[in-house]
């Protein structure tokens, strides 16, 4: 079997590679793996195991049309993880966002059309979606995006189901809630807080707190992502939800809790322009395929802080060179 996978330098995507690479993929024994990543500043070659004779790494962009027409053809499986993610940076500079988040998603599709290839996997978000404040989204629910982000990531899906409508890919998309985990770049909140925590600073919180998220390790999301790839619908939508549906307060309590620290290390902050207040997916159909989220938000968390403590070398720099402010809300 040969994997294409795009963005496959990043965390959910490189956590994709190694989950493959290292034998706990059930069916990809003896996969042989193409990662595709633009490297920007969330992609780390560190993150892949590069001495495996199993892997090939091409440094690249997914809207490269004449590079992604030489690239896809050959492929049994193409899992497109390529995204510009944080909500903050999409604010500041939404051009990026729409090139790799939309016009990226549509030059893929159109590659795998021309190549024929029997099965293609599109990963996206529940922002897409834009906020809920009770019950739950089902897939037929529509979307309504918040910021350049969210918008960009829906421009991506409807492109991808439309590649599956009218060309007749064999293409699903799954839609999953907030991740975290170890090698998660710090701008997210998980990696933010626990390294701010770990440097002696403040962490700071958006407005009241009370913006709700559904919270999911990054194992439990690839293995999602894998069981729709053997067992999902052409041309359907799939959510996966976490193990934890939690206010921001909530989840920085959790963090204060793991690091063993207190309420003193928070600083109330400003609200971000277009802040969603809830995010809530119903997973039915995943679950009906089998799934169910393994890794409890307790014992990630625990296992997570405890990674960053141990990978200084890792995290360090990327706070340095990002030019992310270290004081950025959540």
């Amino acid at each position: 079997m040969k994997v294409l996978i795009t963005g496959g330098a990043g965390f959910i995507g490189s956590w994709f590679v190694r989950d493959i690479l290292a034998g706990r993929a059930s069916g990809y024994e003896h996969a042989h793996v193409t990662v595709l990543d633009k490297f920007t500043y969330a992609g780390e070659r560190r993150n892949l195991p590069r001495e495996d004779d199993r892997l090939t790494v091409i440094a690249g962009d997914l809207a490269d049309a004449h590079l992604t027409a030489e690239l896809v053809p050959g492929h049994d499986l193409v899992v497109n993880f390529a995204a510009e993610t944080h909500v903050d940076r999409s604010i500041v500079a939404p051009r990026d966002f729409m090139r790799t988040n939309a016009l990226g998603v549509e030059t893929l599709m159109h590659a795998c059309v021309q190549g024929g290839i029997p099965r293609v996997l599109h990963v996206s978000t529940d922002e897409v979606y834009g906020s809920i404040e009770r019950g739950r989204w089902d897939e037929r629910a529509p979307v309504d995006p918040s910021s350049p982000y969210s918008a960009a990531k829906a421009a991506g899906d409807m492109i991808a189901l439309a590649y599956a409508r009218t060309y007749g890919l064999p293409v699903s998309v799954t839609r999953c809630g907030n991740n975290y985990g170890p090698r998660q770049f710090p701008e997210k909140l998980v990696p933010l807080f626990v390294t701010n925590l770990l440097e002696g600073r403040p962490v700071p919180l958006y407005g009241d707190g009370l913006n709700v998220r559904d919270w999911i390790h990054v194992s439990d999301h690839c293995a999602a992502i894998r069981l729709v790839a053997e067992k999902g619908v052409p041309g359907a939508v799939y959510h996966v939800a976490g193990t934890a549906e939690l206010t921001n307060r909530e989840m920085v309590d959790l963090i204060l809790r793991t690091c063993g620290e207190s309420w003193d290390r928070v600083e109330t902050v400003p609200d971000r322009p277009g802040h969603d207040y809830r995010y809530s997916l119903d997973d039915s159909r995943l679950r009906a395929l089998g799934y169910s989220p393994q890794v409890g938000v307790e014992e990630g968390m625990a296992d997570t802080v405890h990674w960053y403590e141990t990978h200084h070398r890792w995290w360090r720099p990327k706070k340095r060179e990002s030019g992310l402010p270290r004081t950025r809300g959540v």
